[in-house]
């Protein structure tokens, strides 16, 4: 019996010694793993960026609408101080400009499938409305094209605040998601103003017809050189790479929104680009030059850089 109960006694403390040997074991395995966290790393891990989404884009919409200024318009481009929608680069039906709507939807949806609610003399503040009746039309592309007019107001003061002109971009795209969310959104990027000076003002009949009123902020006294009106020019210069960039931004927020990547803004358009008229609007060729940039960038499988 003795050597019964000591062998038991032997076989117990074994057993407890084993097991406190695992629990330790245990503790310590815990101790050098990290623990599960609430989404399923382990803490200490180092976080996994989430995933962008991936931008969705239709290269061949089968209707469109327009939205945005007088370049838009096609205004000046066929007769002096007057809308000429038929040559407008967006929904033109001219068949020497070959529109984006002509090119994507042909020549016979062209006139069905496409509408133009731009206006000449429209700022950014009047986009929300035009996106609102662009929306009524549940397009599957609506283009943009504004700012000029933001930019070109009788003096620097007065030009349209970043902020006030991100505010109306923004309320914009909210409007034609409320009443189109699928539609799809390409943005073109506000002319190189300066550039427009730079080639116009050596030109006698140019200067001559600014003097009437046409961008007073960068195109007024076209060839004072001194340095307030060079200051003048480089600050409207400045607010419309300033808009260019919110128009990049709040776009790039939208999975269904292309900004041109600044094409416009960094075409150069020569004389025979520009309204004969006024030396500032796009001539029937550049509208066509206007046409093919988008329809390079609506096609083209991925953004531009």
């Amino acid at each position: 019996m003795r050597q019964s109960s000591r062998t038991h006694r032997s076989r117990t403390v074994t057993a407890v010694m084993t097991a406190a040997a695992l629990l330790a074991a245990g503790g310590a395995l815990a101790g050098c793993d990290a623990t599960p966290s609430t989404d399923g790393r382990r803490s200490g891990a180092p976080a996994r960026p989430a995933p962008r989404p991936t931008p969705v884009w239709d290269r061949s919409p089968n209707s469109l609408a327009a939205v945005g200024d007088s370049i838009t318009r096609g205004f000046d481009a066929c007769m002096v101080f007057a809308d000429c929608p038929e040559v407008s680069w967006a929904t033109g039906t001219d068949n020497t400009v070959r529109s984006l709507a002509l090119r994507l939807l042909g020549e016979r949806a062209v006139t069905t499938h496409s509408w133009n609610f731009a206006r000449s003399g429209a700022h950014v503040a009047e986009l929300p409305e035009q996106m609102t009746r662009a929306a009524a039309k549940k397009p599957e592309l609506v283009t943009v094209m504004v700012g000029a007019n933001d930019a070109c107001a009788d003096t620097v003061d007065r030009m349209t605040p970043v902020d006030d002109f991100r505010a109306s971009f923004v309320t914009s795209l909210a409007r034609l998601r409320r009443g189109a969310p699928k539609a799809h959104v390409y943005v073109s990027s506000v002319p190189d103003l300066k550039r427009l000076w730079s080639t116009g003002r050596s030109d006698p009949l140019g200067s001559q017809i600014w003097r009437l009123g046409i961008c007073a902020t960068m195109l007024g006294d076209a060839n004072d050189l001194s340095t307030t009106a060079q200051e003048r020019r480089e600050s409207v210069h400045r607010r419309v790479m300033a808009y260019n960039k919110v128009l990049k931004d709040v776009c790039g927020k939208d999975l269904r929104c292309r900004y041109d990547g600044g094409a416009v803004f960094n075409y150069r358009f020569e004389g025979e680009q520009l309204s004969r008229w006024d030396w500032f609007h796009p001539s029937r060729d550049g509208q066509q030059r206007l046409a093919e940039i988008a329809y390079r960038n609506v096609t083209a499988a991925r953004p531009p850089g």
